[in-house]
């Protein structure tokens, strides 16, 4: 964490990543963020991976800094409750993120009669209103047709939520350009975005879409290539592979030097009639340039490897699992400011990330665990709601609201 963003409060209503995530950026930058659930946990709350206790490891990820607040939405007063904490007054509060909106009490039409300059970011799933997540918006936009393995006849799904990461990074920066207007001319906004809009927006700045109406094609499977220059993986003497980039023109001299293949790239260039310094004609000739770099990795071990491309400066990495990751990339320990390993009750010890964003005007800071369910309830209905200690304590007595140790509430972690 970071206090660049102290004293900003953002409400956050979400479930799925992209929201979530938006919140969680927000809280590692200082925000005080402020999580409504439905009393016994959201949607999240018991989502995969779990831990070996059954806990979710999503919801502990997603929601580390945040205030949470249990609140039985099914009624009335939970609705003004919300309602209230979402339009309560202050200079930087009055920021509202979602993609849970309900017509008619949880929209910006709604509660900016009770704050004129409300700023409310709601992400969608498509600009009809349909529910998408990446698993429905990739096919639609032809993303596992160009995944897999060449030859491969069937669709590939993708295992990263890459649009949710994205949208959910745009709900950030929509909030926080939304927060400026407001501060300069003291206008609220109803700001919107779609899950589909942000993916199909990113094929068309990286060139996919126009490719495909200007070929009339679809951008072919090509495996662990990469696509448009030269990349490959290699089994290396140890039966560990690597991954070897020759993208600009200085990888591809330094795979070449390395390699000692200058000759047999010269020979290919002049049977081929193409210039292998252009890199689109590498990845056209990727088959025979893998088949001439092959034995130089078989050859060789992948710690042999490591070095000689350190040494010659070409843009490698070992292909791991994720607990070869774990176990052998410092970058994923405390070597790495950005990790803190951390013990979590009842379930273990495993390294946490704070932000990956550095300020060189603010210390970097210890992420903090995401809280129980329900954790600062008190808090909240007394600091932002504005309730005195009598109405909070009917509150709980009449199970309108819960804190951490209310009968039948389950941990967020």
């Amino acid at each position: 964490m970071s206090q660049i963003l102290k004293g900003m409060r953002v409400v956050e209503g979400s479930a799925f990543v992209a929201v979530p995530l938006a919140g969680l950026t927000l809280a590692q930058m200082g925000a005080e963020v402020i999580r409504f659930d439905r009393i016994g946990g959201g949607l999240d709350a018991t989502r995969w991976p779990l831990a070996p206790n059954g806990s979710s490891l999503f919801w502990d990820g997603l929601n580390k800094g945040k205030k949470s607040i249990a609140v039985d939405m099914k009624t009335p007063e939970g609705k003004e409750l919300i309602s209230r904490i979402i339009t309560a007054p202050g200079e930087e509060a009055g920021l509202f993120i979602t993609n849970l909106r309900v017509n008619g009490w949880m929209d910006h039409p709604t509660l900016s009669k009770l704050r004129e300059d409300l700023i409310m970011v709601t992400l969608m799933g498509d600009r009809k209103g349909r529910p998408q997540v990446d698993y429905t918006v990739n096919p639609a936009l032809g993303v596992p047709d160009m995944t897999g393995p060449e030859g491969h006849d069937a669709p590939v799904a993708h295992a990263l939520p890459a649009w949710d990461v994205a949208a959910g990074n745009m709900v950030v920066s929509a909030l926080l350009a939304a927060e400026r207007h407001r501060l300069r001319h003291g206008t609220g906004q109803d700001v919107e975005l779609t899950l589909k809009d942000v993916a199909a927006a990113t094929l068309g700045h990286l060139g996919v879409l126009g490719e495909a109406a200007l070929t009339g094609k679809s951008r072919p499977k090509c495996g662990n290539a990469l696509y448009g220059a030269y990349g490959q993986d290699f089994v290396c003497d140890d039966g560990k592979r690597v991954m070897i980039i020759g993208l600009t023109d200085r990888q591809w001299r330094g795979l070449v030097k390395m390699t000692g293949t200058e000759a047999a790239m010269q020979r290919l260039a002049s049977a081929s009639g193409r210039d292998l310094s252009d890199e689109g004609n590498r990845f056209r000739l990727r088959d025979e340039i893998t088949g001439i770099l092959k034995p130089w990795f078989a050859a060789r071990p992948s710690a042999v490897v490591a070095r000689a491309c350190d040494a010659a400066g070409v843009t490698w990495s070992q292909v791991r699992s994720v607990p070869e990751a774990l176990a052998e990339d410092p970058d994923l320990s405390d070597d790495n400011p950005v990790f803190t390993t951390m013990d979590h009750p009842g379930v273990g010890r495993y390294p946490v990330p704070g932000s990956p964003v550095s300020f060189s005007g603010y210390p970097r800071e210890t992420p903090v665990q995401a809280p129980v369910l329900g954790a600062q309830t008190e808090e909240i209905l007394a600091d932002v709601a504005g309730l005195d200690g009598t109405e909070i304590a009917r509150l709980f007595d009449a199970g309108i609201v819960r804190g951490p140790h209310s009968g039948g509430t389950r941990s967020a972690a």
